[in-house]
């Protein structure tokens, strides 16, 4: 190893470490969401990382550690699909790179590459407790590009990202053939599908390198794809379209993820036969077009029928385009959702959706030190996020 090379991951290491405190929370009640709730918990954080969970009478908290005390102590939250870094906070065109409109498949297009880290959105954000989201394009493309999982930071932060790239956004239905003059119909959406599907695998399928199709990014990411080495994720809402997307998927191998899925409670048993997981539609997302049979029951339903799930703040073309996803949870906590299953909606859910859950989504020794903590129940109206801790950096300390 070279010096340089040496020195460079030094001081990384040493700047990082350093930014980061010892730090213990105490909390009244804490869900880990790997079990039962701890009562009078505690969770230490070392150098960004969970370092201990567990009630507050079975370990002495070291004299080094800052303290934290609340209410309610819960993972940080995560928000499941969102396009917040790519969508700014001002709604001007300056600051809208959520969907480009040149070509209607363009899966090579990566998110990380428009990701703003300094947006304030990110910090809005996080003030509200989500400190780690699953963004990227917006939907309305037959392919619009690819995601990512960062944290919502509002700076850029080595370790930052989680995955930068986590999955291809593919959609089908009305929103793609409003958006671009081909394709113009559902049919033509399905068949321009398949050929794509067909050309990755026949691609994937040549073991000697030498035949394969000249190298180009968009045909290595769609192999990727077939061979499942990166999530497939459909923004779909109608109940036909969603067995159409389940029939192609089907036809090439491909177990998708579906995202939006307004009519969902509408094909249960094929969801659950294929277990398709779902990150559902923002609770309180307008009724209209696509979306207009969307339930504020549907999480419940999910819930009840053992369908894995989370709940997204999601993207709309018009203000406020992203929502803040634990107002979305608690609507529909409001209507059957039971509480820990919303909970779970916004934090280890969408992490094993993702396939992050070793890293984020829950209290547990080695993982991420996210925290939120809540002075009352994080679903009613009045309580507010008191202190927000991502990567064991307190972040905000502002009662909101």
């Amino acid at each position: 190893m070279g010096l340089k090379v040496f020195l460079f991951m030094f001081l990384t290491t040493f700047l990082f470490n350093s930014a980061y405190a010892q730090i213990a929370v105490k909390g009244e009640i804490v869900y880990t969401m790997e079990g039962a709730p701890v009562k009078n918990g505690l969770v230490l954080i070392n150098n960004g990382l969970i370092e201990w969970v567990g009630s507050a009478s079975d370990r002495t908290i070291p004299s080094n550690y800052t303290i934290y005390e609340g209410k309610i102590v819960t993972p940080g939250l995560f928000d499941g699909r969102t396009t917040a870094g790519l969508t700014g906070l001002y709604n001007y065109n300056h600051d809208q790179e959520q969907l480009e409109k040149s070509d209607p498949f363009q899966p090579e297009l990566r998110a990380v590459d428009a990701f703003n880290y300094s947006d304030e959105l990110l910090k809005y954000l996080s003030s509200f407790g989500i400190t780690t989201l699953h963004t990227g394009h917006a939907p309305g493309a037959l392919a619009s590009g690819q995601s990512m999982i960062v944290k919502t930071l509002g700076e850029y932060e080595p370790g930052q990202i989680v995955d930068s790239v986590t999955a291809v956004l593919f959609s089908y239905g009305s929103g793609v053939t409003a958006n671009y003059k081909k394709p113009g119909s559902r049919s033509k959406a399905a068949s321009m599908l398949r050929e794509e599907f067909l050309k990755a695998t026949t691609n994937a399928a040549k073991s000697d390198t030498s035949k394969k199709d000249a190298r180009n990014l968009r045909a290595e990411i769609m192999e990727k794809v077939v061979k499942g080495e990166v999530k497939a994720i459909f923004t779909v809402h109608r109940a036909n379209d969603i067995l159409t997307v389940l029939r192609i998927c089907d036809e090439f191998g491909i177990k998708p993820i579906l995202d939006g899925a307004s009519e969902a409670y509408l094909v249960i048993e094929q969801l659950k036969s294929r277990n398709i997981p779902v990150i559902l539609h923002p609770t309180m997302q307008r009724a209209y077009g696509e979306t207009q049979n969307l339930s504020f029951e549907t999480a419940a339903i999910l819930d009840s029928a053992g369908i894995l799930f989370a709940i997204q703040s999601g993207y709309e073309g018009y203000v406020p385009k992203v929502r803040v996803v634990l107002f979305e949870a608690g609507v529909a906590a409001g209507y059957g959702l039971n509480f820990e299953s919303a909970l779970a909606s916004i934090t280890i859910n969408p992490a094993k959706i993702l396939g992050v859950e070793n890293s984020i989504g829950s209290l547990k020794a080695g993982k991420h030190g996210d925290i939120v903590i809540f002075n009352g129940d994080p679903f009613e109206y009045t309580t507010k996020v008191c202190l927000v801790i991502q990567m064991g950096k307190v972040v905000s300390e502002e009662c909101r």
